[in-house]
């Protein structure tokens, strides 16, 4: 239901999205949530982070079944809530959904102590989608602006270690004038997994 709270759990193209943090490594200037707080008519501008149990509470009010696919997105980076992200995703595969993490890539940056798809390929996720969102890495720190260095380089060894590691992954990029989009999806041809041009 839309209200003017802030959103957990929002419908769209047949899928539920889980919006679980606004926090965020990146600070792209394209990014929906710098043209406004609200996405398909629902408020993501979360007051602050949920927990779990908030989570899984406000999982529990839809039918999970009628969805392809439930997917961590939303106003922030999934990976900054990891503990989180997969205790949700261990719920969710005990419910038989099909679960997708759509990132930035940059979640071993974000969580060092750690192998990051080791643990989403451990708690049964599906898919992830990573925006490339650049053909270089001087394009994509300048457009994308990351909290760390070398985050280019980090997102495509984050999705070939997921490719490898048996999740469907995809590579996507928003349509703005900086970005090749055809050399983009070279990139991903040439790692052997999907590709999509975003809005």
């Amino acid at each position: 239901m839309k209200t003017d709270e802030p959103s957990i759990c929002y419908e769209a193209h047949g899928n539920l999205y889980l919006n679980i943090t606004n926090q965020c490594s990146a600070d792209c200037y394209f990014c929906i949530r710098n043209q406004g707080e609200r996405l398909y008519g629902y408020n993501l501008w979360l007051k602050k982070d949920p927990s779990e149990k908030e989570i899984i509470a406000e999982l529990e009010k839809h039918d999970l079944k009628k969805y392809k696919e439930i997917v961590f997105t939303g106003f922030g980076e999934p990976t900054a809530r990891f503990d989180e992200l997969l205790a949700v995703t261990r719920w969710l595969k005990a419910k038989e959904a099909y679960v997708r993490l759509d990132t930035n890539g940059h979640g071993q940056l974000i969580n060092p102590g750690i192998n990051v798809v080791d643990c989403l390929v451990d708690a049964g996720l599906d898919a992830v989608s990573v925006s490339l969102n650049a053909e270089s890495a001087e394009i994509y720190d300048s457009i994308c602006k990351p909290c760390y260095q070398n985050a280019y380089g980090a997102l495509l060894k984050f999705a070939e270690e997921s490719k490898e590691a048996g999740l469907y992954v995809r590579f996507s990029v928003v349509n703005v004038p900086e970005i090749d989009t055809e050399k983009c999806s070279q990139i991903a041809r040439d790692m052997g997994v999907d590709f999509r041009i975003r809005g």
